[in-house]
C-alpha cells in the first residue's frame, strides 16, 4: 500500500515558486493514485482567494492548477481558519478546502506518513 502524503503549502500565490511547487507535487501525487492532501496554511491560505489577478504581477495563475485537483483524485484539501481570518479571508469557505481551527492541525497532520512543507 502507498504512503499517504500531505502537502503543507505556506508561501502566497505570488511570492515565489513555492506555491506552484506545492501543486505540482499534489498533482504528480494524484497522477499516481497517491493518498494525497494538501493543507493551505499561513500565506498559503491567500492561494485560495477568488479574484486574483496574477497578470498584473506577471504570474501564473494558479486557479486553474486549483480547480484540476479533483480530476486527479485529490480531495483532501484543509485550509486554516485562524490563518485565514488573519490575512482577512474570515472564516468563509475558500474553494473547496475544508477549514481546520489551528488546534485540529496536528490531528491531521497525524494521519499522514509522509509530510512536506513548502
Amino acid at each position: 500500500m502507498a504512503k499517504s502524503l500531505l502537502i503543507i503549502s505556506r508561501q502566497s500565490p505570488w511570492s515565489g515558486p513555492g506555491a506552484r511547487e506545492a501543486l505540482d507535487i499534489v498533482l504528480a501525487g494524484g497522477a499516481f493514485d497517491l493518498p494525497i492532501g494538501l493543507l493551505f496554511l499561513d500565506d498559503g491560505v491567500l492561494q485560495l482567494a477568488a479574484g486574483q489577478n496574477a497578470r498584473a504581477l506577471q504570474q501564473k495563475d494558479l486557479s486553474a492548477n486549483l480547480q484540476a485537483l479533483p480530476m486527479f483524485g485529490v480531495e483532501e484539501l484543509f485550509y486554516c481558519v485562524d490563518s485565514a481570518s488573519a490575512r482577512g479571508l474570515g472564516d468563509r469557505s475558500l474553494d473547496e478546502a475544508q477549514p481546520l481551527a489551528a488546534a485540529q492541525i496536528t490531528a491531521l497532520i497525524d494521519r499522514y506518513d509522509q509530510v512536506i512543507t513548502l
